[in-house]
């Protein structure tokens, strides 16, 4: 996979989600992933405070840094991949952030349809 282009769900290649804040599961900026990554961060979120109550009130604390993981946590308009499934859930409860269509993994159509991600473009 080191070598293998990783493609949007435009069937482009993958354009970077954030270098600041630094994202993906690789910590490489992109929404990358491999067989590791049991939570596929697949989709390049533009986060938002509604979101980000949402994912805390799930168990998922983005917005306390954690300076020993090199994460200095989310703010309303900040750029992150996000699981997938965290996503739909979000969508589902009616708080799902919008996306960057370049820079979401062609893998997150294995989830959802593009019909779906393309009406949270941003």
């Amino acid at each position: 996979m080191q070598n293998e282009v990783a493609l949007n769900v435009l069937g482009q290649p993958l354009v970077p989600c954030s270098f600041d804040p630094l994202t993906g599961f690789f910590r490489d900026g992109c929404c990358k992933t491999n067989e590791e990554d049991i939570g596929s961060h697949l989709v390049c979120a533009v986060v938002n405070n509604e979101f980000l109550q949402f994912s805390l009130q799930q168990g998922n604390d983005l917005i306390t840094p954690r300076p020993e993981y090199q994460f200095p946590g989310l703010v309303m308009g900040d750029q992150w991949c996000l699981c997938i499934n965290r996503w739909l859930e979000a969508m589902q409860a009616d708080c799902a952030p919008m996306i960057k269509l370049e820079s979401t993994n062609i893998k997150a159509l294995e989830t959802v349809p593009l019909s779906m991600l393309e009406q949270y473009a941003a």
